[in-house]
C-alpha cells in the first residue's frame, strides 16, 4: 500500500524556533538510536516512522553508528524514505552525527576533518540523500584542535552536504569556544544535543546559559532517563525490562529503592495532572522554553502515540513545580 501522510498532521503538533535561527522543530522529535537497525524488523521501524510523521513529528534524528549494527539505522531510514516518503523530503528535518568509532584505523573516530567529511559522505550514501538538514559533531575530541573540527563543520555546510551544524555532549565551556569559532567562520552553531531529564540535570549548571547567550537551540536526549521515568518501574524492576536484562541503557544497580520511591511520587503528580509519568517527564524538560525539542525513542507505535499526547498539557503550576523539586531534592 502506498503511504499517504495524514492531512491533519500539522494541526496539533507544536513547533518551536531553534535558538535565533529561522528553523523550527517539533516539540517531540523521533530518535533512531535503537530499534531501527539491521537486527530489528523493518516493518516495525517503517510503521513507527510513518506514525511519527502522521502526528506532526517532522524531525528524525540519526547518527553514523546507530543500529545495531552501526550504520544500519541510516540504511533503514533511507529505505523507508525512498520507498514511501520521498515526496515529503522538504517537509522533514533529517539529522545525523559523527564522533564515535565507525571503522578501523586512525581515520574512523573522533573529530578530524578527514573523519567527519568521510563519515558524512557514507551517511548520505546509506540514506540515499544529497544533504542532511543538521550535521552534528557527536562528542568533543580531546586531541584534535577545536579549530579543525569546527572548520570541518563549516566546510560541510559550504559544500552543500548539510544545511546546519550542531554539537552534542559538549560542556558549557567547550560549547562557548566552538560557537565563537563557528561564528567567525560564518557558519553559526544551530543546536546542541545534550542528555537531560529530571534525574540528569547537568545542563542547568552553565550550558543552558551559554546556549541562551549564543542563540543556540537544544534538543535533549534521554528525557525519560532510559525508561525509568515511565510506568515501567512503578512496582520494581520487571525481569523483561531494560534494567532487568543486559541493557547498556539502564543499569539495575543504579535503580535504588530511594530512586524508585521518587519515581512513584512523581507518578502521583502526573496522575493528578491527567498524564502518564512519561508525558509529564517530557513536559518537564520542555518547561520554560529553554529546550527546543524532546528526543524520544520507541520500540512500538503505541509509545509514540503516548509520548506525543504530552502536547495536551505542557504547562505547570508553581505548586506542581515546587512539589517536583521537593521530590528530586
Amino acid at each position: 500500500m502506498t503511504y499517504v501522510a495524514d492531512k491533519a498532521r500539522y494541526e496539533d503538533m507544536k513547533y518551536f524556533r531553534v535558538g535565533k535561527s529561522g528553523l523550527k522543530l517539533p516539540a517531540v522529535s523521533l530518535g533512531l538510536w535503537h530499534n531501527f537497525g539491521g537486527t530489528d524488523r523493518l516493518e516495525n521501524g517503517r510503521a513507527m516512522i510513518h506514525r511519527a510523521f502522521d502526528l506532526g513529528i517532522t524531525h528524525f534524528d540519526l547518527a553514523n553508528n546507530y543500529g545495531p549494527p552501526a550504520g544500519s539505522a541510516e540504511e533503514t531510514f533511507g529505505q523507508v524514505l525512498k520507498q514511501d516518503m520521498a515526496a515529503y523530503r522538504d517537509q522533514m528535518i533529517i539529522s545525523t552525527k559523527a564522533g564515535y568509532y565507525m571503522w578501523e584505523g586512525p581515520y574512523g573516530d573522533w573529530g578530524s576533518r578527514k573523519y567527519l567529511v568521510s563519515s558524512l559522505d557514507q551517511s548520505l550514501k546509506r540514506m540515499d540523500l544529497e544533504y542532511v538538514d543538521i550535521f552534528y559533531h557527536h562528542r568533543p575530541d580531546p586531541e584534535t584542535p577545536l579549530e579543525e573540527t569546527m572548520a570541518a563543520l563549516d566546510h560541510i555546510v559550504r559544500s552543500g552536504k548539510a544545511l546546519y551544524v550542531g554539537l552534542s555532549n559538549y560542556s558549557a565551556e567547550q560549547t562557548a569556544q566552538a560557537s565563537a569559532i563557528l561564528k567567525q567562520l560564518g557558519t553559526p552553531c544551530l543546536i546542541h544535543q545534550p542528555s537531560y531529564s529530571m534525574f540528569n540535570r547537568w545542563i542547568e549548571n552553565g550550558l543552558q546559559d551559554v546556549l541562551d547567550q549564543e542563540g543556540i537551540g537544544s534538543i535533549v536526549f534521554s528525557p525519560l532517563a532510559g525508561g525509568l521515568l515511565t510506568n515501567r518501574y512503578l512496582e520494581g524492576i520487571p525481569t523483561d525490562s531494560r534494567a532487568g536484562g543486559p541493557s547498556v541503557f539502564l543499569n539495575s544497580n543504579s535503580i535504588t529503592e530511594e530512586k524508585l520511591a521518587k519515581v512513584r511520587a512523581l507518578n502521583e503528580i502526573a496522575q493528578s495532572r491527567g498524564q502518564s509519568l512519561a508525558q509529564m517527564s517530557l513536559a518537564w524538560v520542555l518547561r520554560g522554553g529553554r529546550v527546543t525539542s524532546a528526543l524520544i525513542g520507541a520500540s512500538r507505535v503505541e509509545q509514540i502515540d503516548d509520548n506525543v499526547a504530552v502536547l495536551s498539557r505542557l504547562d505547570f503550576s508553581e505548586d506542581e513545580l515546587k512539589a517536583i523539586e521537593s521530590i528530586l531534592a
